[in-house]
């Protein structure tokens, strides 16, 4: 896990004077009339006699959002190097949080290779300036035999003017220990699958509990058999390396709340006997984001220590064509129950989500959240940045309206109950996919929600698209693994902490 070392420290020109750091970092704004220094850049513009705008400008600079400026001190700063990142346009005067997060990112993203930097953006918001610089800085080298530039070592963030010492502190804690489950997630769906399989994922899962304090329970293919969880036994059935489901959670001494945390884990989908095409299939080792997510999330509410009981429960299978794979045609009996008929074993998510959901509900939760990568509908409908978000209203609506404060982008979406009769089975309590293309992000949901205890309150967030940047980088995000909906789930989690 590549994180830079992170600290507090002044904005003021002694502090500029006697810095160790190589670069200055600073913010601009997209102005009428070219760039405009933003909050925290002042010192340094103190020591270019107050022209610093107005040199990058002639460098190009326009303030533009994530556009990187470098300029050379000449010894008027201790630190060799200025480098401007642009803010982009403020509306009604000021930044966005997520405008300082992108704007950090690109920042860390042009230092590899530069071993600490000073950082002003932080001046505007603290959090988000910490959670953008770990996160750009972020590489996965692991299995190159040239590893490159090393990352940003690495960041000094001048604290802002309002606030106490105190607090400041505590919001560099969170916006770290925050970063540093967004890399445990990238880290997981980065690893090849044929180093990240359903035994492999859970040792690194008790590894991290271990490492956190948290309860961990793995069962095995005979266990989940004995039990009767059909749909995880059926999916994983066509591979030599048999499926999951872990248990891993944090209990405080005294709880306000039990949330519930389910993420799908499939760590590789070749779509089994309905299989997908060979183009893009090498995506499909991220088809355990949700299971990361989730997984990364506990250790989060570990080191964060919130006053919740916080489990997550993860489903791990390989689905692959073979001789023992599950087919279409075949009827599965999930955990507790209901039957299921398989008209396409290339949806297979929801069927691993399903019983890891009614094993969830059996220990009473106020909240359940669940994550996958689970429909291609959803990029469809909403594009590669914007999660889909469905599930009981109210809660739905809470948890998308947090995901968009967090900059993770994910917008409510209904489920229509027109689409539900299109699940009937003429064999079975339902079909696990409908026979046709309309709606089927919906109908995914819809599916789901036959499996949600009555009265519990749930979310079902669709991370398809976003889990896993397939173009350049952009922001604090490179390509593979985004980590996305970790920085949701800890805002959610915080939030029920603080209103129940």
């Amino acid at each position: 896990m590549t994180v830079p070392k992170l600290a507090l420290t002044e904005n003021t020109e002694a502090a500029l004077a006697k810095t160790r750091a190589d670069v200055v970092v600073i913010g601009t704004l997209q102005g009428e009339d070219g760039p405009v220094l933003a909050a925290g850049a002042a010192v340094a513009d103190t020591a270019f006699d107050g022209k610093l705008a107005e040199v990058l400008a002639t460098l190009g600079a326009t303030g533009k959002a994530e556009q990187v400026v470098k300029l050379p001190t000449l010894g008027k700063l201790a630190a060799g190097v200025v480098l401007a990142v642009g803010l982009g346009k403020a509306a009604d005067g000021a930044v966005t949080a997520e405008q300082v997060r992108r704007a950090a990112g690109a920042a860390a993203r042009s230092l590899a290779g530069t071993e600490r930097a000073f950082v002003t953006l932080s001046a505007l918001d603290l959090q988000a300036a910490v959670e953008g610089t770990a996160l750009g800085a972020y590489t996965f080298t692991e299995y190159r035999s040239s590893k490159g530039d090393a990352p940003l070592a690495k960041a000094d963030f001048v604290s802002p003017e309002d606030g106490t010492a105190r607090e400041h502190k505590a919001t560099l804690k969170a916006a770290t220990a925050i970063a540093e489950s967004v890399i445990i997630t990238r880290d997981l769906i980065n690893t090849p699958p044929n180093d990240l399989f359903p035994a492999s994922f859970a040792d690194r899962a008790k590894k991290l509990a271990e490492d956190n304090g948290l309860d961990f329970e793995v069962l095995d293919e005979k266990q989940l058999k004995r039990k009767g969880f059909g749909g995880i036994l059926g999916v994983g059935g066509g591979s030599e390396r048999p499926p999951r489901l872990l248990r891993v959670g944090w209990k405080p001494a005294k709880a306000s709340k039990r949330v519930a945390l389910v993420g799908k884990g499939i760590t590789f989908d070749s779509g089994g006997i309905s299989i997908k095409p060979a183009a893009g299939m090498d995506h499909m080792t991220s088809d355990m984001s949700g299971a990361a997510a989730v997984l990364a999330s506990v250790v989060l509410a570990a080191k964060l220590k919130y006053p919740l009981e916080v489990t997550a429960h993860i489903p791990l299978a390989e689905n692959l064509p073979s001789g023992s794979s599950y087919r279409p045609g075949d009827v599965l009996t999930m955990y507790g129950g209901k039957t299921v008929e398989v008209l396409n074993t290339d949806a297979e998510g929801r069927l691993v989500l399903a019983d890891a959901m009614v094993r969830a509900a059996e220990e009473n939760p106020d909240y359940l959240i669940e994550t996958a990568t689970l429909t291609g509908a959803q990029v469809v409908a909403l594009g590669n940045r914007t999660a889909g978000v469905m599930g009981s209203d109210e809660f739905r609506d809470r948890v998308a309206g947090i995901m968009q404060a967090t900059g993770e982008g994910g917008w409510a979406m209904p489920l229509p109950e027109e689409l539900r009769a299109d699940l009937d089975s003429r064999l079975a309590d339902l079909a696990n996919v409908t026979g046709h293309r309309w709606g089927g992000m919906l109908a995914a949901g819809l599916f789901l929600k036959e499996f949600v205890a009555e009265g519990l309150p749930w979310a079902h967030i669709d991370v398809a698209g976003p889990a896993f940047n397939t173009g350049g980088p952009w922001g604090y995000t490179g390509k593979g693994g985004t980590g996305v909906p970790v920085r949701t789930i800890a805002a959610v989690l915080a939030d029920i902490a603080d209103r129940g």
